[in-house]
């Protein structure tokens, strides 16, 4: 199991995407197809993916024309399955990457080891890290079990059942949440350190911060998990404000009756798992 295709969203690159694209080209497994979107760029994007277009025949550019404005979730997924549009099935392992990161060398190898190993395993990843006082620190917005959505890896089988991404906020829990549900498992390794360039959420629009909670809503985490969750995000990202912009998100969410992105049976699973994560924690 190695055949491997990456789909790879990018806006206004230039300063980034040919160290990601430097890191995938040089792996000790290469991937057989790279597709990389370039969603609307108006710097020197189109023009440096086109030298590696030259290169390096299993690479391919899609042009697209989305809005300027980056919200989260939506913008992405919609580039990502722009790019999903053009690949063939003819896959083992499906990912999506980021335009910002540096992969070690064998990080593409690990993670088909991983799914050769355990075939219950239905999503795999590594950690990223950012450039702080000169040092690579770990990115420590999620929990160690949980891959970030820069980096994260299918298994075909896995991905089909999930029914890919929805281009929502908070996708990158959703698609982990329904993983479990379908009985897949997510293999973490701490030992993939992968470069983030740029810091998650430094492009995000105002208006984002709402989306949140709104997200929340959507996976009908119900008001206490809302309320946990908002107190941690907020803590992790050292922002206290943003605990009042998520619950504001929620209750706008509740009142619009705004529509869930899972089903009733996969929300009680999703609450389910959630208490018994923060049990788990507490005793």
């Amino acid at each position: 199991m190695s055949k491997i295709y990456i789909v790879i969203p990018a806006h206004n690159e230039e300063k980034f995407i040919s160290k990601t694209l430097d890191s995938l080209v040089n792996q000790s497994l290469l991937p057989h197809k790279i597709v990389v979107v370039d969603d609307n760029s108006s710097d020197n994007t189109n023009k440096i993916l086109k030298t590696y277009v030259d290169r390096y025949p299993f690479i391919t550019i899609v042009h697209i024309r989305s809005k300027e404005q980056h919200l989260p979730g939506s913008k992405v997924i919609n580039a990502f399955n722009a790019g999903l549009k053009v690949l063939d099935m003819d896959y083992d392992i499906l990912c999506k990457f980021d335009a910002d990161l540096i992969f070690p060398s064998d990080y593409l190898e690990t993670i088909a080891s991983h799914f050769n190993a355990d075939h219950n395993i239905g999503m795999a990843g590594g950690f990223c890290y950012i450039s702080k006082n000169k040092q690579w620190e770990l990115e420590n917005l999620t929990n160690k079990d949980h891959i970030r959505g820069a980096l994260k890896a299918y298994r075909k089988e896995c991905f089909k059942d999930i029914n890919g991404l929805m281009p929502a906020m908070g996708w990158d829990t959703i698609d982990e949440l329904l993983t479990q549900f379908y009985g897949w498992s997510i293999k973490t390794d701490a030992s993939l350190k992968v470069k983030h360039l740029k810091p998650t959420g430094q492009t995000y629009h105002t208006s984002s911060k709402l989306k949140q909670g709104q997200a929340f809503y959507q996976i009908r985490y119900g008001f206490w998990l809302t309320l946990i969750a908002s107190i941690k995000l907020s803590v992790l990202k050292k922002q206290p404000k943003l605990f009042f912009d998520y619950l504001q998100g929620y209750f706008k969410a509740v009142k619009n009756r705004t529509p869930y992105l899972v089903t009733a049976e996969q929300g009680r699973f999703i609450r389910k798992l959630r208490w018994k994560k923060i049990f788990g924690k507490l005793f």
